[in-house]
């Protein structure tokens, strides 16, 4: 059986490293992925933005950070440089939907992989119905 391919953001790897609501629907995708039951794939601003989310929250000092940017590293994740037809997408959802390039980043690489992006953004769920999903609803699709 081949694995599943997912998008997951920034608001979703954060909850692996901070407890916060909805921390243990996120973990469980990061367990799926580390058992290969699911394969996950970003764009490569992801690690900028879990660590810059991690600074903020004044949870980790310095060094706690630099670790996590090599734990981030460790996953191996499937990175997706924002170029060529993925930056062109990203441009253009962000335009027309009204959202931040960063998020429709996510989006266009979900859109480009005809896969589902796995968020705790709210607003991402209901502008993109179907191709985005909150965290608490991974495993409950049929």
């Amino acid at each position: 059986m081949e694995e599943e391919k997912i998008v997951v953001d920034a608001s979703v790897v954060v909850k692996w490293f901070l407890e916060e609501e909805y921390s243990a629907e996120a973990l469980r995708i990061r367990d799926d992925y580390v058992r290969g039951v699911v394969e996950i794939a970003v764009p490569s601003l992801l690690e900028y933005e879990v660590l810059n989310a991690l600074r903020y929250s004044r949870v980790y000092s310095v060094e706690e950070l630099e670790e996590a940017a090599i734990a981030l590293n460790r996953f191996g994740f499937e990175r997706y440089e924002l170029e060529d037809e993925l930056k062109t997408l990203a441009v253009r959802i962000a335009e027309r939907d009204n959202i931040t390039v960063y998020d429709a980043a996510y989006v266009a690489l979900a859109e480009r992989l005809d896969t589902i992006l796995y968020t705790a953004d709210m607003e991402l769920v209901r502008k993109f119905p179907g191709r985005v999903l909150h965290v608490r609803e991974y495993g409950r699709k049929a």
